[in-house]
């Protein structure tokens, strides 16, 4: 049976590992518990989550037990990593719905139904009640604050300033990982690899406090070939929920990826074996790359929504950009009713289509020739919009080259 570490370094997940033999050996000899923790900083998982959701996936499928850890008390402090500034805090009500939101989110990726199945947990649990004096005084003594100070974590803050709040992150998410091996003999911890320092630490006081070996596996950020995280859009982030982000909007996000990126993207956010993403992707073989994102698109939009949605979503698609003779039934829609014409201008039905964010965003994106009404280039920001424009009760707008949106007449 193939070893699922050497599942996730052919796909391209691992970065750093504590001791790369000894964890492999670990996820090959039987059944382990390990854990990723989620902070609820909204009301929605994201694409950047799914990377992670994923490797719970593939771990599942081999035998490995997860935790997905709802990091309720985390959350109430800010985790640093990765940010030049702090993050904004939330309220203790506020962070709990966003919980309870990233729960049902996790079981359609997860099996939670058996004995054997994955454990979801809140570390409100045991953070909250914590006495802090006591906190400190049995566990703070393990950590060394000039070792702290060279994590990445922390070094990026260092110029802007790095509150003594976020300064105890680390100690917090450490303390995770003790009370998980204590509870469920949790002994790897996954995750991004800007938590290398965090994870690192927990395993550290693992060994410290409990005198056992635990382990760290870090695996990539979902970055474009530059560099830069993907996952975002001009209107802002890419969320799993379909309320937020639609199974649409999903669909294009992917197919209108990079060339450089879609091989990446197949072996990170697909199941799809890899001979075929080569296969796809190979450009010497003259493969063509735009086949590849489209299949991309399809098999991440039926993972995150269902492969109802991605049929959905991919004939819409065709239909706006395959030369027609499709159904656009099912992409992004407004509605509209006839008495709300008057007055009405372009600008504002833009805004209504959350197309744009704000009124001088859309006379920019007009003054550059950036918007279409029923593929006619807008060329004033305050043209009128009437019945005249609803062809077959409904109107088509273009923002730039891909983003189409619909507007139904009532």
């Amino acid at each position: 049976m193939t070893n699922v570490f050497d599942v996730l370094k052919e796909r391209g997940f691992i970065e750093q590992s504590t001791n790369e033999e000894e964890v492999r050996e670990l996820l090959g000899s039987g059944p382990i518990t390990f854990y990723i923790g989620f902070d609820p900083t909204a009301d929605s998982l994201h694409v950047g989550h799914f990377i992670q959701i994923i490797v719970m996936m593939h771990m599942q499928k081999a035998g490995h037990r997860p935790i997905a850890l709802i990091g309720g008390g985390t959350t109430m402090v800010g985790d640093p990593s990765g940010r030049t500034d702090m993050r904004k805090m939330l309220t203790q009500e506020e962070i709990a719905a966003n919980g309870e939101r990233f729960k049902k989110q996790f079981s359609k990726f997860l099996r939670f139904d058996d004995k054997d199945g994955a454990i979801m947990l809140n570390n409100a649990e045991w953070l909250l009640p914590l006495n802090y004096i006591e906190f400190i005084r049995d566990y703070g003594k393990y950590f060394s604050v000039n070792k702290m100070l060279t994590a990445e974590c922390f070094k990026s803050r260092m110029e802007k300033g790095l509150s003594f709040l976020e300064f105890n992150y680390m100690l917090m998410q450490s303390y995770d990982f003790l009370e998980l091996y204590r509870r469920h003999g949790a002994i790897l911890e996954m995750g991004g690899n800007d938590q290398w320092s965090n994870i690192l630490a927990g395993a550290d006081l693992i060994r410290r406090v409990e005198g056992a070996q635990a382990h760290a596996l870090t695996f990539r950020l979902l970055t474009t070939s530059a560099g830069k995280k993907m996952g975002k859009t001009e209107s802002g982030a890419v969320w799993l929920d379909p309320e937020k982000t639609s199974p649409y909007d999903f669909y294009q996000y992917w197919r209108n990826i990079d060339d450089a990126d879609v091989a990446n993207c197949l072996g990170l956010l697909t199941f799809i074996p890899m001979d075929e993403v080569r296969a796809l992707t190979d450009v010497a073989a003259g493969a063509n790359i735009n086949k590849a994102k489209e299949r991309l698109a399809y098999e991440v939009t039926a993972l995150v929504h269902s492969p109802e949605e991605a049929e959905k979503a991919q004939k819409a698609a065709r239909a706006l950009f395959g030369g027609g003779g499709g159904n656009l039934d099912d992409m992004p829609t407004t509605e509209i009713r006839r008495e709300d014409l008057a007055g009405l201008d372009i600008t504002a039905l833009l805004h209504t289509c959350g197309l744009i964010a704000s009124n001088s965003e859309g006379r920019r994106l007009i003054k550059d020739g950036g918007i279409y009404l029923n593929n006619q280039r807008v060329g004033a920001f305050d043209q009128a919009i009437g019945e005249a424009d609803f062809k077959d009760g409904y109107a088509l707008l273009r923002k730039g080259k891909k983003v189409y949106h619909k507007v139904l007449l009532k």
